[in-house]
């Protein structure tokens, strides 16, 4: 049995439980969880390896790839921005990024890059490694490309390049890029977040292993393409070639040094588990003094603008966006119904309720599919323990 490490207070002997149970059959694994309620951290735990290849331990300061959760940071940025009156949902994105107005973009608003409603969701021009790394030559191609379909007539998952769009037009309001807003907005917090790690922090990062249901599952997806037609969901992941389908080899993808050093915010971003659960906690509760967001701006934020069946044809049951947040739906179960957050590949899940004034994160670098159950499992046992 993986000897867990950490503390889980009175009360949440049941998460532990739950993340203990994780673990099963999986020794190759590593994670960690936490979890702030009412801005206090309740849960702190950790356990497994950090690299399967040499066995190192997972610590308590472990930071780890975080995948899509990172566009639930990102939808936090551009929050605190609408929160302080700079940036507006409704507006069009062309009134920040003049550049964006090309190829029938001009009425594309701010909204709709956020909810996967801009019909940018994967290049039509294939992307190299070198180029993904390269911001300004990916945001030129985006701006410059025709959208895949008449945008804000439905959604599809923006995997990669959500990332792209929404960071430009932050880096466009604030005269910095992404990964520099974050580092200034949560500063006061003193965790371990970025979108671009700093020289000194690669060695530190969980190495991403591919676990045996992902490897099934796209292996399928794979087998079950039509020769000569285009699956656009597929370019969504893999940018055309420059990535894996499952985003990751054993020294590629975002396992990749120079990939976690570039600023990529719809899948790049690298945190702690505790980091991820505090910077969640005070978006909807003062937490180490810190309160990110308002009521306000998050009653609108989490205003339901994507559901159902996407574009493209994707078998359901289909997640819920609001300006960028993932919200509870039959896909991904969070906490409660107002609950916001975002999950992320393989495993990994992140979120806040404003109700239960939960701060949730869980992080693992065995990644499985889209059916794995080890953090709605950890949730379920939160509710539990909760009482809702």
């Amino acid at each position: 049995m993986t000897e867990v490490h950490g503390h889980a207070a009175p009360g949440f002997e049941r998460v532990r439980d739950a993340f203990e149970a994780g673990f099963d059959a999986k020794p190759d694994m590593g994670a960690a969880l936490a979890i702030r309620h009412r801005g206090e951290l309740v849960v702190g735990l950790w356990a497994g390896v950090r690299d399967e290849r040499s066995r190192a331990p997972w610590q308590e300061s472990t930071p780890s790839v975080i995948f899509s959760c990172t566009k639930g940071l990102v939808s936090i940025l551009a929050a605190r921005l609408v929160q302080e009156g700079r940036l507006d949902y409704q507006a069009p994105v062309a009134q920040y990024w003049p550049e964006f107005a090309a190829a029938g973009k001009e009425a594309v608003r701010v909204k709709d890059l956020l909810a996967h409603r801009s019909g940018l969701s994967a290049p039509r021009e294939p992307l190299t490694i070198e180029q993904v790394i390269d911001w300004p030559v990916v945001v030129a191609q985006l701006a410059a490309q025709e959208p895949l379909w008449q945008p804000d007539t439905g959604y599809a998952y923006h995997a990669i390049t959500h990332g792209w769009l929404a960071g430009e037009v932050i880096r466009r309001v604030t005269g910095v890029s992404v990964g520099a807003y974050l580092a200034q907005l949560i500063e006061p917090l003193h965790v371990d977040a970025w979108i671009g790690i700093p020289r000194g922090v690669h060695e530190r990062v969980a190495h991403m292993q591919v676990g045996p249901t992902l490897a099934q599952l796209t292996a399928q997806q794979a087998a079950a393409r039509t020769p000569g037609v285009t699956d656009w969901s597929e370019i969504a992941m893999t940018l055309g070639g420059a990535l894996a389908p499952e985003l990751i080899t054993a020294d590629g993808g975002f396992n990749d040094p120079r990939v976690q050093a570039a600023e990529i915010p719809g899948a790049g971003g690298i945190s702690t588990a505790r980091a991820l659960a505090t910077i969640w906690s005070a978006t909807v509760v003062e937490t180490q003094g810190v309160r990110l967001l308002r009521g306000e701006v998050l009653g609108t934020a989490t205003v339901v603008q994507s559901e159902g069946p996407p574009v493209w044809d994707v078998p359901g049951p289909w997640p819920r966006w609001g300006m960028g947040f993932q919200l509870d739906s039959e896909a991904r179960r969070f906490l409660t119904s107002a609950s916001f957050g975002h999950d992320g590949a393989g495993g990994q899940s992140a979120f806040a309720d404003p109700d239960a004034q939960i701060g949730f994160a869980y992080l693992t670098n065995q990644m499985e599919a889209i059916d794995d159950q080890r953090a709605t499992r950890v949730i379920d046992a939160l509710r539990e323990s909760l009482g809702l």
